[in-house]
């Protein structure tokens, strides 16, 4: 009696399953430049007709898309950043101040200051100098404290 020899089936390929995507290369740009905005992940997802949870796939699974989303995001949160400092410091920029010359208008470049903004310092160090600006103070309390045991009975009423 002869044996048979095992041999090795060949695995197919496993079909995919669910709905193509519908990501084309071009969103990694249009998300960037969404993201240069402020757009969350639900707004990107209502500009591109996709649900969230298809924008967080994205995010998690392509490369450049999400590369582009998080370039668009610090972007973004570094003009803030910077905006936010300038108000907490105070600032200038040159403008023109325009008048009415008998008729003629009058160009008269000026300097506009911009005094410190106290909310925007106060926002600034909360969130930079946690430990030392934080509106959450530490209370310790010292003493003896007494824990008295309280019993309850309950009565019913039908005896």
């Amino acid at each position: 009696m002869t044996k048979k020899k095992p041999t090795l089936k060949k695995k197919k390929a496993k079909a995919k399953v669910g709905r193509p995507t519908s990501y084309k290369d071009a969103y990694a740009e249009q998300a960037r430049k969404l993201c240069l905005l402020g757009a969350t992940n639900a707004e990107l997802a209502t500009f591109f007709d996709v649900a969230t949870s298809t924008v967080d796939k994205w995010i998690a699974e392509r490369l450049e898309f999400s590369g582009a989303v998080k370039e668009g995001r610090a972007v973004a949160d570094a003009q803030v950043g910077e905006r936010l400092y300038q108000r907490a410091i105070g600032y200038s920029h040159a403008e023109d101040k325009i008048f009415n010359n008998n008729g003629a208008p009058l160009i008269v470049p000026t300097t506009k200051h911009y005094p410190p903004d106290t909310a925007a310092c106060i926002f600034w160090l909360k969130n930079r100098q946690r430990d030392k600006w934080r509106d959450r103070l530490d209370h310790e309390h010292s003493g003896e404290v007494k824990i008295t045991k309280i019993e309850t009975t309950i009565v019913d009423p039908k005896n």
